[in-house]
């Protein structure tokens, strides 16, 4: 089993980016350019391995080689991604790693590309890349293939070497139980379980009973084995239930308006831990939307464009305003999941101004919705 954190220790004190290594301090997977500029990426380091892996790690500061992090990243969608632009497309892993040096809510995001055998091209247009093109890399560089293009085998024996001394053990184990234990205060109770004699697994939550059922806020949950953290919950409220073979996570999410707010199921996530030693992760989206009266809606839809309209004048808000601001994420996200399409786009004209707030608590709910908007619209598609 690989420890993803040591791995990613590998990559960066004994490599500089290369043909199947390359970092990034962030991926912008929101927006046209930076979506393709992914897919150039492991369309090129996909060609350039065809019989080994190749790593995409996110959250690096090129310059020092610094790791800052990134938001922890859910969407288990990715690979859907890769399908529908590259031809020939390999099979991929985003994965969230966990650092003691990094704050709770930050990871290192790992991508992992599976060798394909096969040349990866481009299905159809993306951005300023053309359909067909096929992209190498050279050196640190993703390049465009000018003349034929031959798959080569170069770089198994040294990713072998990376991988190898990658793998966990006891010590690796033991250090990573401790580091979690010790970063999680009392009152989320921090703890362990072991499946199938092999996989150690913590978590940890603060426990509220609500009507009798029992949630947790501020969720946290990793593998210790590779040092991959599976679930990260800011504000949501989080049902934990397990048995020998499987760790199940349902998710809710607290909504409406007014007083008029109830729990919401968003997501069940199962962790299933193997004979063979190995675990897969299944999610099921469970959302159904509430329905509002379509006259209050307009009236939430038409003055929260009011306040988004004098934010991007830079007006001076009263303090009624501002008190709607740190409604807007969850009332944009009702309009938008009542048929108001340009909720999200108002949405994201405020983001900058939510996150320069003192307090992050409306900045997390801004993200939360992303989170579900993209949840939503993937389950659509």
């Amino acid at each position: 089993m690989i420890n993803k954190r040591l791995l990613i220790k590998n990559l960066l004190s004994h490599n500089d980016e290369n043909s199947f290594f390359d970092k990034k301090q962030k991926l912008s997977l929101h927006n046209k350019e930076g979506k393709a500029k992914f897919l150039k990426h492991v369309c090129a380091l996909s060609n350039s391995n065809p019989f080994n892996n190749s790593y995409i790690v996110i959250g690096i500061e090129d310059e020092e080689n610094t790791i800052v992090g990134v938001d922890f990243f859910d969407d288990s969608k990715i690979q859907n991604l890769v399908n529908a632009y590259l031809k020939n497309p390999p099979k991929i892993q985003y994965e969230n790693v966990a650092f003691p040096s990094l704050p709770r809510h930050k990871v290192v995001g790992l991508v992992t590309i599976l060798p394909n055998n096969q040349t990866t091209s481009l299905v159809k247009n993306a951005w300023k890349y053309r359909q067909d093109a096929i992209f190498y890399r050279r050196g640190s560089n993703s390049m465009p293939v000018e003349t034929t293009f031959q798959l080569k085998n170069t770089n198994r024996k040294i990713v072998e070497a990376i991988e190898k001394n990658a793998s966990n053990n006891i010590e690796l184990t033991l250090n990573g139980v401790f580091d979690f234990i010790e970063k999680h205060k009392p009152e989320y109770s921090p703890k362990y379980k072991v499946f199938k004699e092999q996989f150690v697994l913590c978590w940890a939550g603060k426990k509220q009973l609500i009507d009798g059922e029992e949630f947790y806020s501020r969720v946290d949950i990793e593998l210790i084995n590779e040092q991959v953290r599976l679930f990260f919950s800011a504000l949501d409220d989080v049902q934990i239930t397990y048995n020998k073979h499987s760790f199940i996570i349902t998710e809710y999410i607290f909504l409406g308006i007014g007083n008029d707010k109830k729990r919401y199921r968003l997501e069940k996530t199962v962790i299933h831990f193997k004979d063979n030693g190995k675990h897969d992760i299944v999610t099921e989206l469970l959302f159904e939307p509430p329905k509002y009266d379509a006259t209050i809606l307009n009236h939430i839809h038409k003055n929260s464009n009011a306040i988004v309209a004098k934010i991007e004048k830079k007006k001076v808000l009263s303090v009624t305003e501002h008190e709607d601001v740190l409604r807007l994420p969850t009332n944009y996200l009702i309009c938008s999941l009542n048929g108001f399409t340009d909720a999200k786009r108002q949405l994201k004209k405020a983001k900058n101004y939510i996150k320069d707030l003192h307090d992050k608590t409306t900045y997390i709910k801004y993200k939360e919705t992303m989170r579900v908007l993209r949840k939503v619209k993937y389950n659509q598609k």
